[in-house]
């Protein structure tokens, strides 16, 4: 134990390792949040309701801290808000990364002009105020590049606010979004990367640059983009990953990333790496704090808060290999940034999510218990509870949970996560107007058309075979119909990996009695919303 202390920013699930890795290095633990019922805030050896905004409260309470308690680090992780941190310790003369390197690494569009002003490959990009969302913007925007691009805030996290505009008739509407999910009220809007996406998190120390986890994100269902997961490590050939590493390393050397953490979502496009972003943080999403320590048995965040008490991160030197510089073509004069190093993963993690259609939550059941050793965490969003709204996300704070599966085995650890989200289900209340109007296609505007349905839509051909009654308790696994059980078909699997067939089965075992049930409106149903909407047709006939 010491007699230091350590101020964290956030008391959400995303800081829980935070939390207790600094209890680990001995500090004592002074937190602070928002919102004063934050799930992490009774960890706390004292708990302190700021608002992560107010920089200059964060800083009169830090200071008091300092002199009365010892603060030593300050710090956060999975948040926005790591220009408050670097703010606070270059006004205390604690370590991190500079004030203005952190602005840099949060907002998008200072971002993409400190790439370009040091050949850093990225994206094209324009920034738009709220005075500029009017129908002359297009026309500014298309001198710049072509349908489709990405409209997000500069300054949110999250994937709020972003998505993909692929036509003119998109454009105005997704700005306006944007610009109002942004803090200080702008977009960007910046040219569309093709490629598999990767997020990378690392810790900038002593003028070197460790790679703590190296993932394939899988992003799916646009326009919006929501990472349905991620697996650790990416499989990916050694030139390809070492160019991403260095291209990362440059990016992250053009923000001023000094000392602490740094965090990249990097594409791999045909012209190579192009980074999407960097922070000035570790990452959100389980990677940093669940993932990464699974599948390495390095705990990244305690290492992460030595170096921000000013400590030797002893265990990220001890296992850390070098990497070779290997900028692409596009910035391969560049000179190099930092002496480049990684710690491995010894096994595969695979973090998957489950979605939900519209509705209001009934109840949360698992269909079969989670008996694989390789399930490691089950964790559902704290607000999906019963009464709850759910919708399907158009971001990735609106999943409703996540289930983290290891094993040395890479395929068993992700077969296994797979399997554990199919088998978590969410029972929505019956005769619900938002779930009828997502079943019944009734499309109060474009945006209502979102998401796609869960196994395609059915042709006008396939919904008049659709004729007759399941009888009631029934089981709807022996009335499939036929076409259903095509090469179309079989192997089809909605966004919580559940195929058709398995879907009937799950039905039956969910509802072994049931009532009379309406081919067309049960079948036509499942297509759009899979085992949930099987469940809603027949609660709501009975």
């Amino acid at each position: 134990m010491t007699n230091k202390s350590c101020l964290i920013l956030g008391a959400g699930l995303m800081q829980k390792p935070a939390i207790l890795s600094a209890k680990q290095c001995g500090y004592k633990v002074f937190v602070i949040d928002g919102n004063d019922k934050a799930v992490c805030a009774s960890m706390a050896d004292t708990f302190k309701q700021i608002d992560l905004k107010a920089k200059e409260e964060i800083l009169a309470y830090a200071e008091i801290l300092k002199e009365k308690e010892n603060l030593s680090c300050v710090f956060t992780a999975g948040t926005d808000f790591s220009t408050s941190v670097s703010y606070v310790c270059e006004k205390l003369g604690l370590p991190s990364h500079s004030f203005q390197a952190a602005v840099n690494a949060s907002v998008k569009t200072t971002m993409r002009q400190c790439f370009k002003d040091n050949n850093v490959p990225s994206p094209a990009f324009i920034k738009v105020s709220k005075q500029q969302v009017t129908s002359a913007l297009l026309d500014e925007v298309l001198k710049v590049m072509d349908f489709p691009f990405v409209v997000k805030p500069v300054d949110n996290m999250g994937a709020r606010g972003c998505r993909m505009v692929r036509c003119e008739k998109e454009f105005i509407s997704a700005v306006k979004v944007a610009v109002e999910a942004s803090r200080t009220g702008y977009a960007i809007v910046e040219e569309y990367m093709e490629g598999p996406e990767y997020s990378i998190d690392a810790l900038v120390y002593n003028g070197t640059m460790t790679i703590t986890g190296f993932a394939i994100r899988h992003i799916y269902y646009p326009p919006y983009f929501i990472e349905v997961g991620h697996t650790m490590p990416a499989v990916i050939n050694e030139k390809e990953r070492n160019e991403l590493i260095s291209v990362f390393a440059l990016g992250a050397k053009a923000l001023g990333l000094s000392c602490g953490a740094a965090k990249a979502d990097i594409k791999y496009t045909k012209k190579g790496p192009m980074i999407g972003e960097i922070a000035g943080r570790l990452s959100g999403g389980y990677m940093s704090g669940w993932t990464y320590p699974y599948a390495s048995d390095l705990n990244l965040t305690k290492q992460g808060l030595l170096i921000a008490g000013g400590e030797v991160p002893e265990d990220l030197i001890a296992n850390r290999k070098s990497v070779k510089y290997t900028p692409s073509e596009l910035c391969k004069n560049s000179p190099k940034p930092y002496d480049l190093y990684e710690v491995e993963c010894k096994r595969t993690s695979a973090e998957r999510a489950w979605m939900s259609i519209p509705g209001k939550v009934k109840y949360i059941e698992d269909i079969t218990e989670f008996t694989d050793r390789a399930v490691f965490d089950v964790l559902p969003r704290a607000t999906v509870e019963i009464g709850s709204e759910v919708d399907f996300p158009r971001n990735n704070v609106e999943k409703c949970g996540n289930v983290i599966c290891v094993s040395h085995d890479r395929e068993m650890a992700i077969k296994v996560a797979e399997k554990a989200v199919s088998n978590i289900f969410i029972t929505l209340e019956p005769n619900n107007e938002k779930t009828e109007n997502f079943l019944n296609k009734t499309y109060l505007s474009d945006e209502d058309k979102f998401p796609p349905s869960a196994f395609g839509d059915l042709s006008e051909s396939q919904m008049e075979k659709l004729t007759g009654f399941i009888e009631k308790n029934k089981s709807v696994y022996e009335f499939i119909p036929d076409f259903l059980k095509s090469a179309d078909y079989v192997d089809a699997e909605d966004w919580n990996y559940n195929t058709i067939s398995e879907t009937a089965k799950k039905f039956d075992l969910l509802r072994p009695t049931h009532p009379k049930l309406d081919c067309k409106r049960f079948w036509s149903a499942v297509m759009r919303g899979g085992l949930q909407a099987a469940v809603y047709v027949s609660d709501s006939t009975e």
